[in-house]
């Protein structure tokens, strides 16, 4: 390859879903060693210029697209991923695609297992070799070693927290050695800030290795840190292409939203001089990756509680044992009566709520309308939007309401779609993440758990989510307990912030006191 010849070229690329444009006339150059930043608000069209680069069945099975993907100066068309890869390209996508029954080290080697031979195979082929263990051991050691973190390569994909499944993700592929750019997809959004210094230096690491990286992320500090230039998109047009050197965060979100975004006025009031609505006491809970060990807790009438820590500390836990996704024991009781542990439906019906992190896996039915998501939840748990029939005795739903609440709900979490028939499935991360909290608030429960309720989301929308929540807080009474692996997220609406270590409470503080305080108290071992 000459010194004059790109790794990667993109010319002119132009893509519609669903008679939605959401690309037009993109051009994208990427050298080797290269690490570009690649931001816009959800939607604008970065994970589908992705997708096409990557060679998604979802693009070809869409109508295809326009333009010309060239690399090392040669015309390529991608039909499917083992395409990409063949050539050296690799993505960790935003949502995980990882076999759920396997181990780390089987995902990460998944189709490239070393094997041995043994005596059957010599004699009837390779069909009978086995799997060397060890060789796959050390190969995905190697791997997760790169990232400078630690990951148990034996703990089934299942077992896993949200961190541990993006690091697996990563490594695999990493593990390859016919690497030449790696696309990462939001590899942050689920990482405390520890870890994600550790993905950035792996990163670094990887760029002087000559393997180029194209970095999409929220997190535009994290882009200004590792990226040497940064791409703006905005609706389906990049606007920019600057050194990162060249520019600031603000400057980027100015880009981005094409307004000017300030998160850094906080307005703080007073923590509620109320009595607790949920006293927990002695609660463990048994979630793998996420364990919670002995947890007392006060949250006060009216308040959001922000729950902190790093990762693996037991955060998670908390709320996923309470609303029974997970075994767990102790005593829980609201508004003074014991809620039942390992009872969902109990919590549901006592009116509590539970935006999960996995919004996947627990929170979206995917092959499912907006309206439906939405409303679903409130109709088998409320009756809701259901219309009596035949003096009561037939209840059918009432399709106007349920329209309406979820044309309420797009309007104010201004969730990108084309209606309220889309399927969850075709919106972007971030605007599924605002269904899961449209399908809380329709709820209207008087007590709310939400986890990590701005993962994947750009900063435009995470000023609005957040907003929404405080929102709802005030003007419905509903108490909130936010869990989030951003600090900075949970002192921006907050009241109190509860940081969880070694399984238990490390210590509660009012969420105006100085960053350095909770970080004390998140790497302190509590006893």
């Amino acid at each position: 390859m000459s010194n004059t010849t790109p790794l990667l070229e993109m010319k002119n690329i132009r893509k519609a879903f669903y008679g939605n444009p959401v690309l037009n006339d993109i051009n994208l150059t990427v050298e080797s060693g290269e690490v570009v930043g690649l931001v816009g608000e959800n939607g604008a069209g970065k994970s589908t210029l992705m997708k096409i680069l990557f060679g998604m069945t979802e693009i070809r099975d869409t109508g295809g697209y326009e333009g010309d993907v060239l690399l090392e100066g040669k015309k390529v068309s991608f039909s499917s991923p083992f395409d990409a890869l063949e050539a050296g390209i690799g993505m960790v996508h935003q949502e995980f695609s990882l076999i759920p029954g396997f181990t780390a080290t089987e995902n990460i080697l998944l189709n490239r297992e070393p094997q041995k031979k043994s005596v059957f195979s010599e004699v009837f082929g390779d069909r009978l070799n086995t799997l060397d263990r060890k060789a796959m051991r050390q190969r995905s050691e190697a791997a997760v070693k790169k990232m400078g973190v630690h990951i148990d390569g034996e703990m089934v994909i299942s077992d896993m927290p949200v961190g541990h499944k993006q690091f697996t993700e990563i490594a695999r592929e990493l593990s390859k050695e016919q690497l030449r750019l790696l696309i990462l997809d939001e590899p942050t959004a689920v990482l405390t800030e520890q870890e994600a210094d550790a993905l950035l230096a792996s990163i670094r690491g990887m760029a002087a290795q000559g393997i180029a990286v194209i970095f999409i992320t929220h997190r535009l500090q994290e882009i200004l840190r590792v990226c040497n230039k940064v791409v703006v998109m905005r609706d389906g047009v990049l606007v920019r292409n600057v050194k990162s050197e060249d520019t600031s965060v603000a400057e980027i979100t100015r880009w981005m939203v094409g307004r000017d975004v300030n998160t850094s006025d906080i307005e703080r009031r007073p923590v509620p001089d109320t009595k607790p609505v949920m006293s927990i006491r002695k609660l463990w809970v048994d979630m793998p990756g996420e364990t919670v060990r002995n947890v007392n807790l006060d949250i006060l009438q009216g308040e959001i509680l922000g729950i902190g820590g790093l990762a693996g500390q037991g955060k998670l836990g908390i709320p996923n044992g309470v609303m029974g996704l997970y075994p767990a024991g102790g005593k829980v009781t609201f508004e003074g009566r014991e809620v039942p542990l390992n009872a969902p439906r109990a919590c549901l019906d006592s009116q509590l709520a539970f935006v999960s992190e996995d919004r996947r896996g627990v929170g979206l039915l995917m092959d499912e309308s907006l309206k439906w998501n939405i409303s679903f939840a409130a109709m088998q748990v409320k009756g809701a939007f259901l219309k009596p029939y035949l003096g009561g005795m037939v209840k059918w739903r009432d399709e106007k309401a349920i329209q309406d609440v979820t044309e309420k709900y797009i309007e104010e979490l201004q969730i990108k779609c084309t209606g309220a028939d889309q399927l969850a499935r075709q919106l972007s991360g971030g605007n599924q993440q605002k269904v899961c909290l449209a399908k809380a608030f329709a709820l209207e429960p008087r007590f709310l758990f939400v986890s990590e309720p701005t993962r994947g989301i750009d900063v435009g929308a995470k000023a609005l989510v957040l907003e929404a929540l405080k929102r709802f807080n005030r003007e419905s009474g509903t108490t909130i307990v936010m869990i989030s692996s951003e600090l900075e997220e949970l002192r921006m609406i907050c009241d109190r912030i509860a940081i969880v270590s070694g399984g238990r409470i490390a210590g509660i503080l009012p969420a105006g006191e100085p960053s350095e305080a909770f970080g004390t108290l998140m790497v302190s071992q509590v006893v």
